[in-house]
């Protein structure tokens, strides 16, 4: 309850159990394994045809890839243990601050990229998206209690929850 006796709701946390969240963590962890396959198969025999300079690309993306997804991989298992009960908000809070949500982006000018298997371009540039809208929920579910407060002189707390949920249902 705030100072002017109002209750606000965080349709943030809301949106982090919905059904967007679960959508969210079967795409991760399905990009997790495509990705996984991938690299054991078919990534593997291409590597081994690929340029110098785009082979020694190819095992740098592939290293930040891997690390890319690992990072989400934990995002999302943290916050299914937090909405399943199995984690306090504290301890995920703890936890989270281990996951780095951003960084490891690509340099697509980099020579020899375009002499990377389109299949790997593929699964960087998905990962790359699924990577923004984790690091989009996660500031909008952990952002500190002090920017949720209702702020008279800023906005109308209608207009502020409208606002939440545009950027979270729009992050895709």
């Amino acid at each position: 309850m705030s100072e002017l006796g109002i209750n606000t709701v965080s349709f943030a946390g809301r949106v982090a159990a919905s059904s967007q969240f679960k959508a969210t963590y079967a795409e991760g962890m399905g990009l997790v394994e495509e990705t996984a396959a991938y690299l054991d198969g078919p990534g593997r025999a291409a590597a081994k045809v690929l340029p110098r300079q785009a082979s020694v690309l190819y095992a740098a993306e592939s290293m930040r890839l891997t690390t890319r997804l690992m990072q989400m991989a934990s995002w999302l298992l943290l916050q299914r243990a937090v909405n399943n009960g199995e984690m306090s908000r504290d301890q995920v809070l703890s936890e989270k601050s281990k996951v780095r949500l951003d960084g490891f982006n690509v340099d697509r000018a980099a020579p020899g990229w375009n002499d990377l298997p389109e299949a790997f371009r593929d699964l960087v540039e998905r990962s790359l998206r699924l990577q923004n809208r984790i690091a989009l929920l996660d500031r909008e579910i952990y952002r500190p209690a002090s920017e949720e407060e209702f702020q008279p002189d800023n906005e109308n707390s209608v207009q502020a929850q409208l606002n939440l949920l545009r950027t979270a249902f729009n992050a895709g």
